[in-house]
């Protein structure tokens, strides 16, 4: 590395690639830009028919597979490898907790919801579930509405995290093995081999799903933003506009990264937080409180009674045998999305929890983190439905013109301090896009230098670059429509990936226990060395490698 920073930054930034995992994402992602650009047309429908395909054969996969991730969580909740150290035993955590969860819940979802925590209620609302027994814009239909949101945002969407991120902070804090998604196969060919062509193609499939996942982000997010800025002052941006506008939020958020996780993510992670409670507070005691209280309870109730049912729903009956559309475009879409951004947030959150033992990863990362977005969920879907069905804000109307992304602010507005809530929410929309995006930039710049913690800033504004421009076009050619297409695309490879997760947890941590760890006690696991064809378990040394 001396000699890397001797050079300069080109230097450092050529001395630290993993070039064969830099060189095919960058391709790829290149080549995505190029292909939009060009055909914009034919690639849209290529996306199409791919989106349908996995929609309708593989709809039911990304079902099993995400349930099979929330059990497996639970188990380690309240099973005995709940207690194992993603470190050593008597090393503390890196950061507070306060920090610890306020940089995993922004980096881990939270453009998202402040993008869906408006529209998706009042869209099912509108249009009910087959699962739900209620006529449209009825009482029923109501608390089902919050109650598929629940769904939609809660244990399951954080549990992929943990589940990806678990392992890797093992491995990488007890035996020294890379932060790279490819870890997770260290106990079939070991730490040691973790340069072979099935590593590198994880790697690559990483880089993949993660241009994918945050290129969806970014353009929902910052369609959000567009259409706050048209609406505060009625003047439209336009195509042109639109690339300029993500340009410089994608500015933005590598700035942010390149300070690094201690001055720029954790500093706005604090932000984050803080305006995100203030209008959650603000929303709950201006609007419909009673209302949000009654609704929203009994939401709750039917979400953890139907959790499991719901999690296996197709929706066969309605289609004929097959994935209904409803369940296609909401539920497998918001799987295949959770699933594209496991191996940036989970190597996000593997980096961020050295010291800690997996209870309190998934604890933290699952629970509390549900716990917060259920209260956004009631506030913002209870408040929308009341104001349309009692006629003091036409949001339906308005996400008919403007789509999805408008249904906030004739929400803001037709509360008391209308426009400082709709100015704070706009706020709060740049904030939690930029500190998403910067997470996914510098996952990015680990998994292309073959785990560095501090990746160069070359390297991060490259991919930066990259996912701004891949999400302005992707808005210019085919709006909301491209973005979850491209979403379950990409999210489809790491649903397997994940369950190999789970394997790589029930192997290692299977073969101690972990209940009785002490820091003198061996826990060298034979497993990890594969090529060593008769070693003393006492002798081995892992993290030697």
């Amino acid at each position: 590395m001396a000699r890397a920073e001797s050079n300069g930054p080109v230097g450092q930034f050529l001395e630290e690639l993993d070039t064969p995992v830099f060189a095919v994402g960058f391709f790829i992602a290149a080549a995505a830009v190029i292909a939009f650009v060009l055909w914009p047309e034919t690639v849209s429908g290529y996306m199409t028919s791919v989106n349908d395909f996995l929609w309708t054969a593989a709809g039911w996969w990304y079902l099993v597979a995400m349930f099979a991730l929330v059990a497996f969580a639970g188990f380690l909740i309240f099973g005995p490898w709940g207690n194992i150290k993603l470190g050593d035993e008597d090393e503390e955590p890196e950061f507070t907790f306060l920090a610890y969860f306020a940089m995993l819940y922004s980096a881990g979802i939270g453009a998202g919801i402040v993008f869906w925590g408006p529209a998706e209620a009042i869209f099912h609302y509108d249009a009910v579930s087959p699962f739900i027994s209620a006529e449209s814009q009825s009482a029923g239909a109501a608390v089902g509405a919050i109650q598929y949101t629940f769904f939609h945002w809660g244990l399951s969407a954080w549990t992929a995290y943990v589940i990806m991120a678990l392992p890797i902070a093992y491995f990488a804090y007890r035996y020294d093995a890379p932060l790279r998604i490819s870890t997770v196969i260290a106990p079939w060919v070991g730490i040691q081999n973790l340069n072979r062509p099935i590593a590198k193609l994880i790697d690559i499939l990483a880089v993949f799903a993660t241009i994918g996942g945050v290129a969806t982000t970014l353009g929902l997010v910052g369609s959000q933003f567009l259409v706050g800025v048209e609406w505060i002052t009625g003047a439209s941006v336009g195509d042109l506009g639109t690339i300029v506008v993500i340009t410089g939020l994608t500015v933005a958020f590598t700035i942010s990264v390149a300070l690094g996780v201690e001055k720029g993510i954790r500093r706005l992670s604090y932000f984050n937080m803080i305006l995100f409670t203030v209008v959650t507070v603000a929303t709950f005691v201006l609007g419909p409180t009673t209302y949000i209280m009654t609704v929203g309870t009994e939401a709750i109730g039917a979400y953890i009674n139907n959790f499991v049912t719901m999690s296996f729903y197709t929706g066969a009956a309605e289609s004929g045998g097959g994935v209904s559309s409803w369940v296609g475009g909401w539920t497998v879409f918001y799987w295949a999305w959770w699933f594209s951004w496991t191996p940036f947030v989970g190597l996000f959150i593997a980096r961020i929890s050295r010291g800690r033992t997996v209870r309190q990863v998934v604890v933290t990362g699952v629970i509390a983190s549900t716990g917060i977005t259920i209260p956004w969920f009631a506030t913002m879907g209870g408040t929308a439905i009341f104001l349309q069905e009692n006629g003091r804000a036409n949001i339906l109307s308005v996400i008919s013109e403007l789509g999805e992304a408008g249904s906030g602010y004739p929400l803001f507005e037709a509360l008391p301090l209308g426009g400082v809530l709709t100015g704070l929410f706009l706020v709060l929309v740049t904030t939690f896009l930029v500190t998403s995006a910067d997470s996914s930039t510098l996952a990015l710049g680990m998994l292309t230098t073959g785990g560095n913690e501090k990746p160069s800033t070359i390297n991060r504004v490259i991919w930066g670059f990259l996912i701004g421009a891949l999400a302005s076009l992707l808005m210019v050619t085919g709006g909301v429509d491209a973005l979850q297409q491209a979403a379950i695309i990409t999210g489809g490879p790491f649903a397997v990936i994940a369950l190999i997760a789970i394997a790589a947890m029930i192997v290692t941590f299977s073969s101690h226990e972990p209940l009785f760890f002490r820091k003198e006690d061996d826990v060298s696991l034979p497993s990890l060395e594969p090529e060593t064809p008769d070693h003393d378990a006492a002798d081995a040394d892992p993290s030697a490698d």
